[in-house]
């Protein structure tokens, strides 16, 4: 059931952001609707929206036990969470522990060669330029960031990224690599914000036999590989295991 909100602000491909009647937060719906390439290929899965807000806040609370500041506030029901209203920065922050994805189309690495350090990508955030990876050059020239603010969030994404890393790992479960997204909060100072969930972040399963049956994450949907939900479902099932369960926001 949807709870008391205000105007919407911002409906993105997977999410819906709504005013809150309290100041300097939002609510945050987690939508079934399920998109690849740039939303050029489109569909919805019944359950996906509960999965990615459930896991996003367990991922969020594991963060800020070990000291990252995130933008969540809690849970308001299974699908919505309140958060902290931020101004995002019009970036995608990648980190790439394995290579895979586009990283092997643009380069001669293989598929599945682990990286001797984590490489860490920016993409401009804009759905018609095809979200373009960003030079330092491009970076300095568009003025997005300053070279305090490049260097905070690659220390804040690295420190992210050995965290979930870290917490995976516990649960036979591999972050091959991951997109976060970057608020800057009323304070001014940088934040995670946006969601950790398997449409953000590639997973593969230590447990599984083959390169197909491993994949957890989006891109059973890529892939058309079907099994999606059930997919989100086993990696909220093994967060489960080991983590207490997230706090309500009331």
């Amino acid at each position: 059931m949807a709870p008391n909100h205000g105007l919407l602000l911002y409906e993105g491909k997977a999410k819906r952001i709504f005013d809150s009647d309290k100041k300097g937060q939002v609510l945050v719906e987690f939508k079934n609707d399920t998109t690849a390439f740039n939303a050029l290929k489109k569909s919805s899965l019944k359950g996906k929206g509960i999965l990615n807000c459930q896991i996003s806040s367990h991922l969020f609370e594991l963060l800020e036990a070990q000291g990252v500041d995130t933008h969540y506030l809690g849970l308001v029901s299974d699908s919505w969470m309140a958060a902290k209203r931020v101004e995002i920065i019009p970036l995608e922050v990648v980190v790439r522990n394995i290579a895979f994805g586009s990283l092997c189309k643009e380069t001669p690495i293989t598929e599945g060669t682990e990286l001797s350090s984590p490489l860490l990508d920016l993409y401009f955030k804009d759905d018609s330029l095809s979200d373009p990876l960003l030079t330092e050059a491009r970076l300095e020239l568009l003025g997005i960031l300053s070279n305090n603010q490049r260097n905070e969030i690659e220390t804040l994404v690295r420190k992210v990224n050995l965290i979930l890393s870290t917490f995976f790992e516990k649960l036979d479960l591999i972050l091959v690599d991951f997109k976060l997204e970057i608020g800057i909060n009323a304070e001014g100072r940088l934040i995670v914000a946006d969601e950790i969930s398997p449409d953000t972040c590639r997973i593969w399963d230590a447990r599984a036999d083959s390169s197909s049956d491993r994949i957890l994450d989006k891109d059973r949907f890529r892939k058309d590989l079907g099994g999606v939900v059930e997919a989100y479902a086993e990696i909220l099932k093994r967060i489960q295991e080991i983590s207490p369960n997230p706090r309500i926001y009331k």
